[in-house]
């Protein structure tokens, strides 16, 4: 059943009875709709969908929009400039129109970070809005703060924000990171190690297990991009961990959300086609899913779609609005995805992520071991104190024995997958180092060819003028010969006569002799 189908289908009292699962159901909306747009940023507080900004037929929007979940309705949130700000010119709009930026929830406020503007501040700003009293203004950064740009994504880990990457005024692409504190509202660049994802922008990012920052998809001017990247934000190091499950197009401008384990990833293109299938990776095994398609003019699978999580009936769902895929759109779906199960392990499969897990089995193995050796050492009066038979003492050793040797293997098992990841770091870095060579010796044949080339080039040009020239000698040549002919007949006719004349004479002198 396509989506205008289900839409038709649910009833506006008791469309959440209706909702099964793995399935997007447009809502019945009632009332008047924002418009249509793309490239808007998305949050949901309190069980509402507040959407900000945007962009239509190349016009930037400012508007700031509310869903409610239980009215099925639209509202507009009419904003108040900071009373306290007013002497700070930037600060006397309340809201300025912006495309291609992010919104965060940060207690009673919801803030927008970057994107594209008419504002010509050259460095990233960041708005406030305050839900309670609907101020709003620019918040006062200080620190390294960065340079403007749109399509950056912006991912909050703890009380610090993250934003990766990104396409500056001058439509130079980026791959920096820089961190925001939000207790102290300064700015900081972070130095990284191992390779970064190539710069980019419209790509996406999620935070696991409040550790790793995860980046994929996005584009740059050339190119549409379906790799993973893996930021480890104790290392600081950057990995491309192998993933398996499905097979994943390229895609840009596309939105992802986290529930739980599962990171849900609608829509995006590479402007020529929507993606109609909704993704879903597990980043505990670090495997693709589809969980669901739409079709290809679909709503959903468009550019500029905006996709959150709202809590509904207890259970999270997930809830999109807006894009671009050759129309605009102003629907609302939701999805209700099918509960996981929590019980699985969370490993990461890139080189930092193993080091990490065999570090802290280590650590484990080395305590389990130290209190293996302080029962053992500890005198058996002590231990009846405790409360501990010998029989019971003696049980504890064993089951710590067999944890011990069982952590043990883990650790040699990651110490083993670790080693065997290094190698095949090594061998590609090897293999780069030999291409590289092979590289820049075709590099220097090509130089030597193209001077080659140029030299015969140059002959070519003076054998032509030669073919020139010898086609005027030859043309000389021929009206010399005519002339020659000419002469030679001229010549003929004048001494015929006198032959003739010199023969009678001969004839006459010979006669007068006989």
């Amino acid at each position: 059943m396509g989506t205008e189908e289900i839409k038709k289908a649910v009833d506006n009292s008791n469309w959440q009875s209706e909702l099964g699962y793995d399935q997007w159901v447009a809502l019945p909306v009632t009332g008047p709709r924002p418009s249509a747009r793309y490239k808007h940023a998305a949050a949901v507080v309190d069980e509402k969908l507040y959407i900000a900004g945007g962009s239509r037929n190349g016009r930037y929007l400012s508007d700031v929009q509310v869903f409610g979940f239980g009215t099925l309705e639209w509202s507009n949130i009419k904003l108040n400039p900071n009373a306290e700000k007013l002497e700070d010119i930037a600060s006397q709009e309340v809201l300025s129109p912006i495309s291609g930026h992010n919104m965060i929830k940060w207690g009673k406020q919801i803030l927008l970070l970057g994107g594209q503007s008419k504002n010509l501040s050259d460095k990233v700003i960041v708005w406030f809005i305050d839900l309670e009293t609907q101020l709003s203004g620019i918040m006062e950064t200080s620190g390294k703060v960065p340079v403007a740009r749109g399509g950056q994504s912006t991912t909050l880990v703890g009380s610090r924000l993250i934003m990766f990457g990104g396409e500056d005024r001058s439509r130079r692409l980026l791959n920096d990171v820089n961190v925001l504190d939000l207790e102290t509202m300064t700015w900081d660049v972070i130095e990284t190690m191992q390779t970064p994802p190539a710069p980019r922008f419209d790509h996406i990012a999620a935070v696991h297990g409040e550790r790793y920052l995860l980046i994929f998809g996005g584009c740059s001017h050339a190119s549409f991009f379906n790799d993973l990247h893996v930021l480890d934000l104790q290392s600081m190091e950057w990995s491309q961990p192998q993933i398996l499950g499905d097979l994943v197009a390229p895609r840009a401008g596309h939105a992802g959300v986290t529930i739980d384990e599962n990171w849900y990833i609608v829509g995006g293109g590479d402007n020529r086609n929507g993606c109609p299938e909704t993704l879903v990776l597990d980043m505990s095994k670090l495997v693709w899913s589809v969980l669901t398609n739409v079709k290809h003019r679909d709503p959903l699978a468009s550019e500029g779609v905006s996709v959150c999580s709202v809590l509904i009936d207890g259970q999270k769902h997930l809830v999109a609005f807006g894009g671009y895929n050759g129309k605009y759109s102003n629907e609302v779906f939701v999805l209700r995805p099918k509960p996981t199960d929590l019980s699985r392990p969370k490993i990461l499969q890139s080189p930092a992520a193993a080091a990490a897990a065999a570090s802290v089995t280590a650590a484990y193995a080395l305590s389990k071991n130290e209190k293996l050796d302080l029962i053992s050492a500890e005198p058996s009066s002590k231990r009846v104190e405790n409360g501990l038979s010998g029989k019971d003492v003696k049980i504890e050793i064993e089951a710590i024995k067999e944890e011990k040797r069982v952590l043990e293997l883990s650790l040699k098992e990651a110490r083993a997958e670790n080693s065997k990841l290094g190698g095949a770091i090594e061998e590609v870095n090897s293999t780069h180092a030999e291409l590289a060579k092979e590289l820049h010796s075709v590099q220097g044949q090509l130089v030597a060819e193209r001077s080659r080339c140029f030299k015969l080039e140059a002959q070519i040009t003076e054998l032509q003028k030669m073919l020139e020239s010898m086609q005027s000698i030859e043309d000389e040549v021929q009206a010399l010969r005519a002339q020659k002919s000419a002469f030679e007949q001229d010549m003929e006719l004048a001494s015929a006569p006198q032959r003739q004349g010199s023969g009678g004479v001969w004839r006459w002198i010979a006669g007068g002799n006989a």
